[in-house]
């Protein structure tokens, strides 16, 4: 808090000065692993190191020069300030930060599962079909799509880029380049993190339909 500066402010110019002059300040705590949080706050002027706060205490820099142990002397002397900015280091700051952590984690653990449909895609060429598979809605971001025949991986299987969608998750299209007449019997299988294990699978052709198999889920469509 900049306010709480002005003391500093009036050691380096009791008397007032009209001349610019560049007052950085950094201060926030560290979650160090074994050694919990560390307070810390840091002084620059025009761009130099001047004093830092350490332990209840002010330190002036080596370069900070006599101005920085006339600040120093005068913001030590003012114990009020220096037992509140330490509060804010070592209680406030660490519940903040803790309190943003957990939030965080929440979100990263969170599981939402995908949307899948299978369209065609423009076609590459006479007598072919680009079989597209659209995986949309899943959070986390990994994810595994493959176009495949039974068991088997179909090697011409293009995946795009994962895009993000509107509220945080993500979209994912699969394709596969067939000639007509062998599109059938194919599938899209999908692996993701919050299906528990049981993958999405979309075969293509045949009536629309979801039912739960030994395999997955198997979603006709197309």
């Amino acid at each position: 808090m900049l306010f709480l500066l002005l003391p500093l402010l009036a050691a380096l110019f009791p008397g007032g000065d009209s001349d610019p002059f560049d007052l950085q300040v950094t201060e926030g705590c560290e979650l160090h692993s074994g050694k919990g949080f560390l307070g810390f706050k840091q002084v620059a002027i025009q761009g130099h190191d001047f004093m830092s706060f350490q332990n209840e205490t002010f330190l002036p820099s080596p370069k900070g020069g006599e101005k920085a142990q006339k600040a120093c002397k005068l913001l030590n002397f003012n114990e009020a300030y220096t037992q509140r900015l330490y509060r804010l280091l070592s209680d406030t700051c660490p519940r903040f930060t803790l309190g943003l952590l957990e939030a965080g984690k929440a979100h990263l653990q969170q599981l939402v599962k995908p949307e899948a449909w299978l369209s065609s895609g423009h076609s590459p060429g006479p007598g072919h079909l680009l079989l597209v598979c659209h995986v949309s809605g899943f959070y986390p971001k990994p994810v595994w799509v493959m176009w495949m025949r039974g068991d088997q991986e179909q090697r011409g299987t293009q995946r795009g880029d994962i895009l993000p969608n509107a509220g945080g998750t993500w979209y994912l299209q699969a394709t596969l380049d067939v000639t007509a007449g062998e599109a059938a019997g194919l599938a899209c299988r999908v692996k993701h993190s919050s299906l528990g294990g049981q993958d999405l699978v979309l075969h293509w052709g045949g009536n629309s339909g979801t039912q739960a198999g030994d395999g997955g889920i198997s979603s006709r469509r197309a």
